[in-house]
């Protein structure tokens, strides 16, 4: 692909061509959901659109396109690989009983080929076994189509709500020509996720028909730019390259540590803070875990040795309003903290330890009596260690 596309250029085409075909923009929403969300963080770019997506009009219109910063707790274990990130952005584009699923599939296909300049050879798709519709009309657009079941092609906000059938459009990013599906080689990357909102989950697990049918798209930002930039992780793209510098002149190159703390940059400043229950906590267990693991290398690593330029680099591209210093001595305030934590925690957890495994006494114990979280143990032991 051209590496030629910057990450902002990927954005302001994607905005500019559904903008041009009558989608109004929406603002660029924080990771707090909207009142009432049960949900810690945004994690999809379509939660803020729910009531709208169930019927309730909008007052930009039937048609909308965005981003939508998201954070996903779900995939933290997953940090490390080539296309996850705790922290990413989510483009999408909307219709609110509009257009159907046809016409957003054909737009869809004319961005990727004529938008980014992504070869129709390239594309693969795949969709939901028995969704005709969507079958017929990638056969007319010549697109190579893999049907599959449910647990692939069916998407839902949860075990209630708005749902409905998929179709997920992938890129080759192999060498040479393409080969096999998406389900039996990894060269194929997502990049698109079309969704025809046609049902609504009950609470029962019952499906009804939509009162309103829309249509809901995502498409990650970061694993996009990765696609046009050539890259083979999300990591090396060019919103990345500030991190990367910064920290390979520090310490080892960790993927997880740039995730973190970029990650943790937006949280920040997004007005969260670091505490022992929800959304802070959900922060503390990002710094925690960058800080253990810097620590377990070396442990007089410290974010002392930061510079303020990546963290001012991630501040300037989400728009936010925080100082990026503010940022730095949040994230040192947590890590002296954490220090002192371990510190105070290591021996009373080696001392149980040495009487045998630890039990579920144990842990609760460590828990009530000394503020020492069960994913916190794990740290205690290695974390600080020559």
């Amino acid at each position: 692909m051209d590496s030629t596309w910057s990450t902002r250029q990927v954005l302001s085409t994607f905005l500019d061509f559904y903008r041009e075909r009558g989608h109004a923009l929406l603002d660029d929403a924080t990771l707090i959901p909207p009142p009432g969300d049960p949900v810690l963080f945004t994690s999809a770019g379509m939660h803020p659109l729910t009531p709208y997506l169930e019927g309730r009009a909008h007052p930009l219109g039937r048609r909308l396109t965005g981003v939508q910063r998201c954070l996903r707790t779900t995939d933290l274990d997953e940090i490390g690989d080539d296309t996850h990130l705790t922290m990413f952005q989510m483009l999408g584009s909307w219709s609110l009983g509009d257009y159907g699923g046809t016409q957003s599939l054909r737009w869809g296909y004319e961005l990727l080929r004529d938008g980014f300049g992504i070869p129709a050879g390239r594309l693969h798709v795949t969709v939901l076994d028995g969704d005709r519709d969507t079958c017929e009309t990638w056969q007319r657009l010549g697109v190579p189509i893999e049907a599959l079941g449910e647990d692939d092609n069916w998407w839902s906000n949860g075990p209630s709500g708005p749902c409905g059938p998929d179709s997920e459009i992938f890129v080759w990013t192999g060498d040479g020509p393409p080969t096999g599906t998406p389900s039996s080689d990894r060269r194929w990357s997502e990049v698109w996720n079309h969704v025809m909102m046609r049902y609504r989950r009950h609470p029962d697990g019952t499906l009804g028909p939509l009162r309103q049918p829309g249509i809901d798209t995502g498409m990650g930002l970061e694993r996009m730019a990765m696609v046009l930039q050539g890259r083979s992780t999300v990591f090396d793209i060019d919103v990345f390259e500030p991190w990367r510098r910064s920290v390979s002149s520090l310490w080892s190159p960790s993927r997880l540590v740039y995730d973190h703390l970029r990650a943790s940059v937006v949280v920040i400043g997004d007005g969260v803070h670091p505490s022992n229950t929800g959304r802070g906590y959900v922060l503390r267990r990002l710094i925690r875990r960058t800080l253990s693991t810097l620590w377990r290398v070396d442990p007089s690593r410290t974010l002392a040795d930061l510079p303020v330029e990546p963290i001012g680099s991630t501040v300037e591209h989400h728009g936010l309003t925080v100082d990026p210093r503010y940022v730095l001595d949040v994230l040192l305030y947590e890590e002296r903290r954490f220090a002192a934590l371990l510190r105070r925690g290591r021996p009373l957890v080696e001392r149980l330890v040495a009487r045998g495994p630890l039990t579920d006494d144990d842990l609760h114990y460590l828990h009530d009596t000394h503020g020492i979280p069960p994913d916190l143990v794990e740290e205690m032991l290695t974390a600080g260690r020559e």
